[in-house]
């Protein structure tokens, strides 16, 4: 497994928001929704992504763009018009005046907005929850990107055009595994782009000496991993592997280590009922406590704080 495929893994959309907005001009969208990811690929006409903070993207058809929360920005045709809903947490939508807009611009199934064969047509797909997409990938994204059509065609893009308006048994996990794939498809070929600012684990993966290195920490995290014992597969000395490694990476390789270990505990805290202990031992700690005190001292609380307030996240967006 090398890094970005150890990224990659993350998401894992569960009952994902998604839609088929259609719109004629002047139009604008208000987005508070607080959502850690959200996916926009234009199908018909032009959009702008307008942030609070940093220059507005110019969408054509085929473009797509991604937007990591929780900071707000606008949808519109231009970056003149005002906005005519707003969309809060929980799938809420409002007037800019706070009035109820929910239901008044439905359009069937998925489908929102002025009519259903809008000059302007864009499929989106939101992350409801922050635990659906790994933190150190989001951690890795810019507030907001974006791939033109001649960049990165879509082939997945006449498949979700059919499958948004469907209303069939078990549609929802479909939507959801379609999303998934959307996504990785897309920053796979963001994070490979020419002349792209890769983080610098991606930049390291090319290197003779690193790239092996991160390999084996995200192949076998739970290995009683040394400097010295990387330096021996690497074929170089313990100190020039230390060097190179923060050089490339950023941090030292036990450092880089400890992060992924956390980060696949708090994925399995999440997402299975396996007892601390068990993770501890698949995550390469000796013992619950030794992974109990590392993972406070991180993410600031317990691992049975971090799992119970998953699970809260979780029937919250449920319930709504």
């Amino acid at each position: 497994m090398d890094a970005l495929t150890g990224l990659l893994e993350g998401p894992r959309a569960r009952g994902a928001f998604m839609i088929r907005a259609c719109f004629d001009a002047p139009w604008a969208v208000r987005i508070e929704d607080e959502a850690p990811l959200s996916v926009m690929l234009l199908v018909r006409g032009e959009a702008r992504i307008i942030p609070d903070r940093g220059e507005p993207l110019h969408l054509h058809a085929g473009d797509l763009a991604i937007a990591r929360g929780p900071d707000p920005y606008t949808c519109a045709d231009t970056p003149g018009t005002p906005p005519q809903a707003l969309i809060l947490p929980g799938e809420e939508c409002r007037y800019p005046d706070g009035r109820p807009l929910n239901g008044v611009m439905d359009l069937g199934v998925r489908t929102w907005g002025d009519r259903p064969d809008g000059a302007t047509v864009m499929l989106i797909g939101t992350y409801q929850m922050r635990g659906e997409i790994g933190g150190r990938l989001l951690d890795a994204l810019p507030p907001l990107l974006s791939l033109t059509a001649d960049a990165w065609g879509c082939p997945l893009t006449p498949y979700l055009m059919r499958e948004i308006v469907r209303d069939e048994p078990g549609q929802e996990v479909v939507l959801d595994r379609l999303l998934d794939l959307l996504v990785i498809d897309a920053l796979r070929t963001w994070f490979a782009r020419p002349g792209a600012e890769a983080p610098a684990w991606y930049r390291a993966q090319a290197d003779p000496v690193v790239g092996p290195v991160l390999r084996l920490l995200h192949d076998d995290p739970a290995h009683p991993w040394t400097v010295a014992a990387l330096a021996a597969k690497a074929c170089v000395s313990r100190a020039a592997l230390a060097r190179r490694f923060a050089e490339l990476v950023g941090e030292p390789p036990m450092t880089y280590l400890t992060a992924w270990r956390l980060a696949l505990a708090a994925d399995r805290l999440r997402d299975t009922d396996a007892t601390l202990a068990s993770i501890a031992h698949q995550v390469g700690y000796g013992t619950a406590f030794a992974l109990s005190a590392a993972f406070k001292r991180v993410y600031g609380v317990s691992p049975q704080e971090w799992r119970t307030g998953a699970a809260r996240e979780g029937d919250a967006s449920v319930r709504q």
